[in-house]
């Protein structure tokens, strides 16, 4: 099993670490799916109890957890972290892999988590050196894109409180114990996934003029679908469409009734992603009538996240922090990308976010993926494995440092 590094014991004590590690390896052994996070919920309000929180559970009609520590008058500082795994079959081999079939912490959720409540921790033992409260939100079905919003639509502020800022991190494929900034614009893009069933007349594979065959309409579907991005985007412009799923029959001589497709738009700008989300219903159902689809094709929106856009000010002042706590050499920069997540239904109605990535590749890990000339295993890989004894304590004072900018600052200003 591994150990906690002494990288940041200055600022950390080992109360804070050792438990913070032990959940941490609870969590990863013991993943859940979007919407099943039972296990991971009750974890958390264990934890958040432990530390003198208020904890109410089912927030936002799933496992969503909120705890809440109030310490005088003061701002609120919310730290959000996930708790959902993937369908993934782990292949890292370590001791403490999952042990259960299929699913992994792939994403890092369960670092974000054993960071995000060992900053709560961090703060519920310093009491002296902040006023105000600390709201620490577990948020369920990330992976799904649902979850953030449906606590929000539950009334998570109105129930809470609006917090004068709201914190996140996500593990990324660079040096263990370093941060990595955005520049100003956009850090992820928004994005909106579809499920489409194109329904056709099944029958024999060797009478097919008796039958409209929903496969060959699926597959000109998903060429047709390139041009979106080829043809009617701007070069200029980055819109990511990705056809993750096609799934139509049983067997080789027979034709089927329907096939359904799953599909992600991606884009920068919310104007981007409704052009292209029309287009796809456009050419779904244009692709439909020319092949004499018996039944028009069901389209459905599955979910939707905003265009993540953490606050320039907010992203300036934690900056300041980290470079402070960690040195400047410590803290990198990231472009935009077209990976996506819901965080930013939590900065909606202009309240303050902040948002950062936090490295957790280890030196060993980047000399033998240079040996073997292969990439280093990044976010939903099966052999996605962060570096606990750097990864976890930079995480917990990145977290800590970030919120107690803001609760010293303003209730002794």
């Amino acid at each position: 099993m591994p150990g906690v590094s002494v990288t940041e014991t200055s600022r950390l004590s080992l109360e804070v670490l050792q438990p913070a590690l032990e959940l941490y390896l609870d969590l990863h052994v013991h993943p859940e799916l979007s919407g099943q996070e039972r296990h991971t919920a009750e974890r958390l309000s264990r934890w958040l109890g432990r530390y003198g929180a208020s904890v109410t559970r089912g927030v936002g009609g799933g496992h969503g957890v909120v705890g809440v520590l109030h310490n005088g008058p003061g701002p609120t500082v919310m730290l959000r972290a996930e708790l959902d795994a993937l369908p993934v079959q782990e292949r890292t081999g370590l001791p403490y892999a999952s042990t259960v079939p299929g699913v992994m912490h792939a994403c890092g959720h369960d670092l974000h988590l054993a960071a995000a409540a060992g900053a709560f921790a961090d703060l519920a033992g310093r009491e002296d050196a902040w006023s105000g409260t600390v709201m620490l939100v577990g948020q369920p079905a990330e992976e799904t894109l649902q979850g953030a919003q449906a606590m929000i639509e539950d009334g998570l502020y109105e129930r809470f409180g609006t917090p004068d800022l709201v914190l996140a991190q996500h593990s990324a494929p660079s040096p263990a114990g370093t941060v990595a900034h955005p520049g100003p614009g956009p850090l992820m893009s928004g994005s909106v996934a579809l499920d489409v069933i194109i329904r056709g007349r099944g029958g024999h594979g060797g009478t097919p003029h008796l039958s409209v065959d929903p496969v060959v309409t699926a597959a000109s579907v998903v060429m047709r679908l390139q041009s979106i991005v080829s043809r009617e985007t701007a070069p200029s412009e980055q819109v990511v469409l990705t056809v993750g799923s096609l799934r139509a029959g049983e067997r080789g001589n027979v034709i089927p009734d329907r096939a359904e497709l799953s599909l992600t738009v991606r884009a920068f700008s919310e104007a981007a992603l409704e052009r292209v989300t029309t287009a796809v219903e456009r050419i779904v159902r244009a692709e439909c009538a020319a092949s004499n689809c018996p039944e028009d094709p069901e389209i459905t929106i599955t979910s939707r996240s905003p265009v993540l856009l953490p606050t320039p000010s907010a992203m300036a002042a934690v900056r300041r922090v980290h470079e402070h706590l960690f040195g400047p050499q410590r803290i990198g920069s990231t472009p935009p990308t077209t990976a996506t997540e819901d965080f930013g239904w939590f900065g909606a109605g202009g309240i303050p976010t902040a948002y950062w990535f936090l490295g957790v590749t280890s030196a060993q890990q980047r000399r033998i993926a240079l040996d073997l000339g292969e990439p280093i295993p990044v976010n939903h890989s099966p052999q996605f494995a962060p570096d606990l004894r750097t990864a976890l304590p930079t995480g917990i004072t990145a977290m800590s440092g970030a919120a107690l900018d803001t609760l010293a600052a303003r209730s002794t200003g």
